[in-house]
């Protein structure tokens, strides 16, 4: 059997690059551009602007795959697909409804081997890695099924993008490209567990992405404990590592910081935090754990959250608490895969 690319991964570059091996005029990506990403077309016969023998020429070439529905789960705040890919395998993605508009998060990976102790997407181990057609699938899916307009996407569902950086790269050209999603590259966030090398290359990309970075511990030791990461870079290496990336770029960066009851939520692990942090261009978010019967750990009480937040706010850190969605759906990443999965 031959294996054809699916035109959702390629770049409009890559598309260029391919038009003048046929000696195609490289406008002719434009063109194809808008009708998957403006029309939305799902055949390549739709194209009708393009001559029968082009278009005979990327039936030869390409495929037009899109991803299928398999369950939706719907709350006030927020929806959450789970997708079938074309191998049967499931990867999801959640719809965060806010007041300044639609927020995505896609998954990267199915399932992930970075092991992080509280995280039920790393239950099930990392099977392969996406394509950037399956991450774009993800949004294209969506907004067709919800007819909802997305904003802005978070890449820090199922999955570490860093393991899978070269198709996390194309998949931020096309969000962003003009004729592509055209959503803007500050209204894009990758998120990373601290693979220090890649946030060292990233901070050479061109586009103005945001980077978070899953902290989750202010210390060696807890961090240990939670993130198998930090054995191979731990936080003096990651620390250096962001200095170095907000340097290069003058952009800050966000300090992700799931509350875990009784082991990062004390007061004693809020002043180190504010002492690891003083001085450097980042903000924290924290995040309310979202609990699963699968894994031990428990959210932090309101109380514990409130009094972390002062003492970060009044010591000079930025720092907001995320907003909880998906109350009454399968609200931690990687849930409604591994319920799925596992039945």
């Amino acid at each position: 059997m031959i294996y054809m690319t699916n035109i959702y991964d390629m770049t409009r570059d890559e598309l260029i690059a391919w038009l003048e091996t046929k000696n195609v005029k490289s406008f002719k990506a434009i063109q194809i551009y808008e009708w998957l990403y403006v029309h939305r077309v799902k055949t390549f016969d739709e194209m009708t602007n393009l001559k029968k023998e082009f278009i005979d020429e990327l039936k030869n070439n390409y495929t037009i795959d899109q991803l299928s529905i398999k369950k939706r789960e719907e709350s006030e705040t927020a929806l959450k697909y789970l997708f079938e890919l074309k191998d049967q395998n499931l990867i999801e993605a959640v719809v965060m409804k806010h007041d300044y508009g639609i927020s995505v998060c896609v998954s990267s990976q199915i399932g992930c081997n970075m092991g992080c102790a509280f995280c039920e997407s790393g239950r099930l181990k990392k099977v392969r890695d996406l394509l950037p057609g399956e991450i774009i699938g993800q949004l294209l899916a969506i907004e067709e099924n919800s007819g909802l307009k997305i904003n802005s996407v978070v890449i820090m569902g199922i999955g570490e993008p860093f393991d899978n950086y070269d198709n996390i790269i194309r998949f931020l050209n096309i969000v962003n490209d003009a004729k592509g999603m055209a959503i803007g590259a500050r209204h894009i966030t990758v998120s990373t567990s601290g693979i220090v090398p890649k946030i060292k290359e990233f901070s050479e990309f061109p586009l103005q992405i945001n980077l978070a970075i899953s902290l989750h511990a202010p210390n060696d030791e807890i961090r240990n404990r939670i993130m198998k990461i930090n054995k191979v870079y731990n936080i003096d290496t990651l620390m250096s590592a962001i200095r170095e990336y907000s340097t290069k770029t003058n952009r800050r960066v966000t300090i992700e910081y799931v509350m875990l009851k009784g082991i990062n939520d004390s007061k004693e692990c809020a002043y180190e935090l504010v002492d690891l942090l003083k001085g450097m261009n980042v903000y924290v978010n924290l995040i309310p754990y979202n609990e699963t019967s699968h894994l031990e750990f428990e959210k932090s009480s309101t109380k514990k959250k409130d009094e972390f937040f002062e003492i970060l706010n009044k010591n000079g850190i930025t720092v907001t608490v995320r907003r909880e969605f998906g109350g009454g759906i399968s609200a931690a990443c990687g849930q409604l895969r591994a319920n799925e999965v596992e039945r």
